[in-house]
């Protein structure tokens, strides 16, 4: 029995059960479902209706992920799945699925901010800098940039202390089994609260 997205089989909204008047068609197939881990990049083509491809990610080990607070982007490395609504065995086996929340390197998100508005990301960074008290020789024009650059550069706490540990909260919006690619978004705002607060309740519920 081959797998089907059709829906004959289903019930109407009534409850009555629908006539079975023909068989199954090649246009309601479905396939198997990838389960993309996390490894080194194993990616395969598959032939889809009308000739046309799909690129099921079998293991994928980075992504671009948006910076939405900066309108930034960076290709980054994804460390572990830490959260999926739909299933735990999922993050267990750390399988990449859309919308799945996972742990990110901070690493090309931090250097571009050092780099953007010249000053480190953390608290703690900015006190060693200016422990240090060197610094570099930049044109009147430079300092001017930096200067109105850093009227806006503001970081959320909770973003910081991830700054700090090296990983950050990530939401997966692509579909690796159909694109190929675990791309997405950093969390922040409201959203990263109400991970935060799920990841919080969960390892709570497993300390009791």
């Amino acid at each position: 029995m081959g797998i089907t997205r059709d829906s004959r089989h289903k019930r109407s909204a009534s409850g009555a059960q629908r006539a079975h008047y023909r068989k199954k068609r090649k246009f309601e197939l479905g396939r198997q479902p990838s389960m993309t881990r996390l490894g080194a990049k194993r990616i395969h083509t598959v032939r889809t209706r009308g000739g046309n491809t799909k690129h099921r990610a079998l293991r994928l080990e980075s992504g671009n992920f948006a910076w939405g607070s900066e309108t930034t982007t960076r290709k980054t490395r994804i460390i572990g799945v830490v959260y999926n609504a739909s299933n735990n065995e999922l993050v267990r086996t750390n399988t990449i699925v859309k919308n799945c929340i996972v742990q990110v390197d901070a690493a090309p998100f931090r250097q571009w901010y050092e780099a953007h508005y010249a000053q480190p990301v953390t608290k703690r960074g900015r006190k060693e800098a200016a422990a240090d008290g060197e610094a570099k020789a930049q044109s009147n024009h430079v300092k001017r940039v930096f200067a109105e650059r850093a009227k806006s550069a503001k970081v959320d706490p909770l973003l910081e202390s991830q700054f700090s540990a090296g990983r950050l909260y990530a939401a997966i919006s692509s579909r690796p089994g159909q694109s190929g690619r675990a791309d997405g978004y950093i969390l922040e705002g409201k959203e990263l609260d109400f991970y935060l607060r799920r990841l919080r309740a969960g390892k709570a519920k497993h300390a009791a």
